[in-house]
């Protein structure tokens, strides 16, 4: 079930961005699941469309789910297998929580990423 808090200081987005990573995670929605219709889940939580749209945009983005045209919006296969990929989202969550402890936001902390992968190349 998705819910978000109005009251949080977690924007809506992020609210149902980090509910349904949980939920893909988790298995409660396995690859090939279909996400409820943009307008009928933003009804649904409250949220304006566009709000649930750029959820969707990100979650794209990101290799999570992929827009199958008149089929709606659905959870994509693992490119590099569950075990893989599941290791992958559980650092990379850690990750984020430790910036976002540092009080950087997403730009900083990709700019940190992308300077940890080239000392690496470098080494």
């Amino acid at each position: 079930m998705l819910r978000i808090d109005p009251s949080s200081g977690v924007p809506p987005y992020e609210q149902l961005r980090g509910q349904l990573l949980e939920q893909m995670r988790s298995g409660a929605l396995p690859p090939g699941s279909r996400l409820p219709a943009v307008r009928r889940l933003a009804s649904d939580l409250g949220l304006a469309p566009n709000t649930v749209a750029r959820t969707y945009r990100e979650l794209e983005a990101a290799g999570f789910v992929r827009t199958a045209g008149r089929n709606g919006t659905v959870v994509a296969e693992p490119n590099d297998g569950p075990d893989v990929a599941g290791r992958a989202l559980q650092l990379s969550m850690e990750y984020a929580s430790a910036m976002r402890a540092l009080g950087l936001g997403l730009e900083s902390a990709s700019q940190y990423l992308r300077r940890g992968y080239a000392e690496l190349g470098a080494r």
